[in-house]
């Protein structure tokens, strides 16, 4: 049986200078996250750009709902691909940096696809299910205790097949070193299986970034 490469940093550098050329918005989210510390961990790599990028393009997604925002590189990335019809929902607690990601949907010309809203991530999701509301795609890039949660009221506002995406579930490798059992890392392991076991979705883990699971609904 093959292996899968293991992908270093020139690897990782290879491959982006070989795919789609991010929008120049989108390379001045990555810089400006640079400045912010430690903190800028919480952005998605460019892979993941790029593979939420034809996700869209190619399942005739529209309607997309997005938990947990930070700056907006993953908000662009997934307008960016949207058609010109095509709405974003991003859901964020902190209006700091939900401010922030605001300039730059402006500066992007993408203000008019997203709307944000600024409150506990839980509560938007029951108002939005009151509300009877469906996305053809979730996306999942908040606080990981919770995340379990945020996957089943996400599962209410999908329609059959549609995609919920889920971002550091290999949680920078240490989902396998059993030697690490700190809160996170346990919550994460429990949650990979929890979905893994689902039978309301299908599920793949890609090694994208720092993981992403895809589930289709079935």
């Amino acid at each position: 049986m093959g292996s899968n490469l293991a992908i270093n940093e020139k690897i990782e550098k290879y491959i982006n200078n070989h795919s789609l050329e991010l929008n120049p918005i989108q390379k001045e989210i990555i810089t400006y996250n640079q400045s912010l510390g430690d903190i800028k961990r919480m952005q998605i790599s460019v892979s993941q750009c790029h593979l939420l990028h034809f996700i869209i393009k190619t399942s005739n997604i529209k309607k997309i709902l997005e938990i947990g925002t930070f700056t907006g590189l993953s908000a662009l990335s997934m307008s960016l691909a949207l058609p010109e019809d095509g709405k974003l929902l991003a859901l964020d607690k902190n209006e700091k940096t939900t401010e922030v990601a605001k300039n730059f949907f402006k500066k992007a010309k993408q203000q008019n696809k997203i709307e944000t809203i600024v409150n506990p991530a839980l509560e938007s999701l029951n108002n939005l299910k009151l509300q009877n509301k469906i996305f053809d795609l979730v996306f999942i890039d908040a606080d990981k205790e919770n995340y379990k949660n945020y996957y089943d009221k996400s599962l209410d506002l999908v329609d059959e097949n549609g995609l919920i995406i889920i971002d550091n579930v290999l949680w920078h490798g240490e989902v396998v070193d059993e030697k690490i059992q700190d809160n996170l890392t346990i919550n994460i392991r429990e949650f990979n299986t929890y979905v893994n076991k689902d039978k309301k979705t299908e599920n793949l883990i890609i090694p994208v970034g720092d993981g992403l699971t895809i589930c289709r609904k079935l």
